[in-house]
């Protein structure tokens, strides 16, 4: 049976606080606290050993936490060059290829930059490209594709691609691409337009319609307050943050109305742990 899982995007401050100093202790740590997931950011490049690897699988497989992987940052499939968008290829498969050996299947990548091109010649370009991605992991993957889920995320500067929308067609493309809500992101590109209860329902109905319920259900979402100025994002926030947004407790609400089970990351500035257990805190139904 599925389940909503949260949990944190890297190790927290807290989590060094406590004496903890290796990833793979975390998994007993979040078991202890009540959370359910971890996601293990490879955004400077793929780089663990398969000792490292295999103890984080097994503590993580012990404890019932599930783990996803956040791709190298600089993918970009709205690059005009054929070996940058082999290099962002590369970067995703990797990613893949090591949380596996980790014991998870969900990776999360960034989609593309719009440069000097127009936005709809960017947007054109990097589905054509995602779409050669997919080709391409499963020509590398085969059958062991399947089990995988690949999530294009939102973005939050003006000038990348990854609006709702966007990310969403993108989608249409495999079976394997589900999507990476940041919902942080989407209201720095709204400039806090992220509001209610019915913005949030707005974004899951337009889901439900254009991909379906599966894919609905078990969407990627990455959460925090983020500051953002006339360019979108700007920084990444805490909970402590009255004034940026967005608020938690109105997505809780759409996610348990819709009775969804999306695997939900915290990307607090620090604080990822103690904001995660209050974001799990306005379920009713977890």
């Amino acid at each position: 049976m599925k389940m909503l899982r949260i949990g944190p995007s890297g190790n927290c401050a807290l989590f060094y606080e406590t004496g903890h100093k290796h990833t793979y202790e975390e998994a007993e740590w979040l078991r202890s606290l009540g959370l359910t997931a971890f996601e293990y950011s490879f955004g400077r490049g793929v780089a663990i050993g398969d000792a490292a690897a295999e103890k984080i699988r097994s503590e993580f497989s012990r404890c019932d936490i599930e783990i996803s992987a956040h791709a190298p940052y600089y993918t970009n499939f709205a690059n005009a060059s054929e070996s940058m968008i082999e290099k962002s290829i590369g970067y995703i498969a990797a990613s893949i290829v090591a949380i596996k050996k980790m014991g998870g299947n969900r990776v999360v990548f960034h989609p593309a930059s719009c440069g000097e091109m127009q936005r709809a010649d960017a947007v054109s370009l990097a589905k054509r490209n995602i779409g050669l991605l997919m080709e391409k992991l499963r020509e590398q993957f085969g059958n062991d594709l399947n089990d995988c889920i690949i999530c294009p995320e939102t973005m939050g500067k003006l000038r990348q691609i990854g609006r709702v929308e966007e990310i969403l067609d993108f989608c249409t493309l495999d079976e394997r691409l589900y999507p990476c809500f940041d919902f942080g992101h989407i209201n720095s590109y709204l400039g806090g337009g992220l509001k209610t209860y019915d913005d949030y329902r707005r974004i899951i109905e337009l889901t439900a319609d254009k991909l379906g319920d599966e894919k609905t259900a078990n969407m990627h979402v990455h959460f925090s307050k983020i500051k953002y100025g006339e360019s979108g994002e700007i920084k990444h926030l805490t909970f402590e943050d009255n004034v940026y947004g967005p608020d938690y407790e109105p997505l809780a609400k759409v996610i348990d109305e819709y009775k969804l089970t999306p695997y939900i990351v915290c990307e607090s500035d620090g604080t990822q742990v103690s904001d995660a257990l209050i974001m799990k805190n306005f379920h009713k139904n977890d």
